[in-house]
């Protein structure tokens, strides 16, 4: 079975397929990942013998470029021809192109399918691009929702019609030069009629939806075996657990404030401090010893040496920090990290931080909750509850289903194929 894994974003995009792509090596498919041409992706994935297809330009040079809202449109169809340069290539006689990441890569990648007549699975990693009566959808930046439109079901209708005007144009110009016919509905397209959702069912309950059909995996988790570099382990080993402080992929406008506003709220509380650069490049306020910095390390090991995580509100460091037993501090910045904020504190296991920008007083605040003997307890039962298996589920669905599809042998023919690549 041979099998191409798409996506562009941050490292919270390409870490899962990661994941995925080591459960799929398992089962004896051939894979590779398209993913954006950072060197840090490529070093990740090359460190398992994955093979990486790059994609566009540096999704870190773009996400810190801070592009306006309205240049929406223009990014899409960048992002779309993208897609079509690199991944036709790499698809070209595969059996299966599982597409994640941003609307406009997800809808290249499945026209890519479309064009080869290959098998397409569309993968979110959160379900608020789901559409369902139970939650509303996600504002694209610079275009808000009207304040008097509260129902769901409205406010869904509104999504469609925002997506079609945002990326309608350069996704069907796209497919033309492939030559496609246009689709009639974006996000329907995007979507599909079976979904997965690979996330875990405890910090991300899904409720069924009339006519959507999706398939919730689990979320897709690299067990990481790594050694925590010995500089850190005689930080950790000095003293008490530290804070984490770490925004992964957020720029973070003034950083270097939020990095004094993160250590003197920490050290309110008495706790030392430990600040993961990210792409913030959060560094130290002075040479105390109560502080240290880290870079790219081993979370899942490390969020269960800490008293608590500051983080962003990403996807996959909410999923580990909750499978650590960390309590938590969000503080969102854009996108889904909200809905995160909002999971963490719905279930006992931290802080929603009002707001993106933080200030002593308000982290010192959260930190106080995150910090309190109960929140902890509830971290740590909240942990055995949340699954591993999630790629490995996956994966099981994706070689079952190429089984399936494959054609059927006449008895005593010699004939095997070759699609059990």
């Amino acid at each position: 079975m041979r099998v191409v894994l798409s996506t562009y974003g941050s490292r919270g995009d390409v870490e899962p397929l990661l994941a995925l792509a080591v459960r799929l090596r398992e089962r004896g498919a051939e894979v590779c990942v398209c993913a954006p041409p950072d060197e840090e992706f490529a070093r990740r994935l090359a460190g398992f013998g994955v093979p990486m297809v790059p994609v566009s330009r540096s999704a870190r040079a773009v996400m810190t470029s801070s592009p306006s809202p309205s240049s929406l449109p223009e990014r899409a169809a960048e992002l779309i021809a993208g897609q079509f340069d690199s991944v036709v290539a790499a698809a070209e006689g595969c059996d299966v192109l599982v597409a994640t990441g941003p609307l406009p890569a997800v809808a290249g990648a499945r026209s890519i399918a479309e064009k080869l007549g290959v098998r397409s699975v569309a993968v979110t990693f959160q379900q608020l691009t789901l559409p369902s009566p139970d939650h509303a959808p996600l504002a694209y930046p610079g275009r808000a929702f009207p304040p008097e439109v509260t129902g769901n079901r409205e406010l869904w209708e509104l999504d469609a019609l925002s997506i079609e005007e945002l990326f309608g144009e350069a996704v069907n110009k796209n497919r033309a030069t492939i030559g496609l016919p246009p689709v009639d509905g974006v996000r329907d397209y995007v979507i599909g009629d079976r979904p997965w959702l690979a996330t875990d069912p405890v910090l991300d309950p899904w409720r069924a939806t009339p006519g959507l059909d999706v398939v919730q995996t689990g979320a897709w988790i690299l067990p990481d075996e790594r050694p925590l570099p010995a500089e850190l382990e005689a930080f950790l080993d000095a003293g008490a657990p530290p804070v984490y402080v770490g925004f992964g992929s957020m720029p973070m406008s003034a950083a270097t404030d939020v990095a004094r506003v993160a250590v003197e709220a920490v050290r309110a509380h008495g706790r030392r401090v430990l600040l993961g650069r990210g792409w913030a490049d959060l560094a130290l306020i002075d040479d105390e010893a109560d502080c240290f910095t880290v870079g790219e390390v081993n979370h899942q090991v490390l969020f269960g040496r800490v008293a608590a995580v500051v983080h962003h509100g990403g996807a996959g460091t909410t999923t580990t920090a909750a499978r650590a037993g960390a309590p938590q501090v969000v503080v969102p910045q854009a996108a889904d990290q909200p809905y995160w904020a909002g999971r963490v504190a719905g279930l006992g296991v931290g802080v929603a931080h009002d707001g993106p920008v933080p200030t002593a007083g308000s982290l010192t605040s959260a930190l106080e909750t995150a910090l309190a003997a109960e929140t902890r307890a509830r971290a740590d039962a909240v942990a055995g509850a949340v699954r591993a298996d999630g790629a490995a589920v996956a994966a099981n669905l994706l070689a079952e289903a190429n089984v399936q599809d494959r054609p059927s042998v006449p008895a005593g023919s010699d004939h095997t194929g070759d699609r059990s690549r």
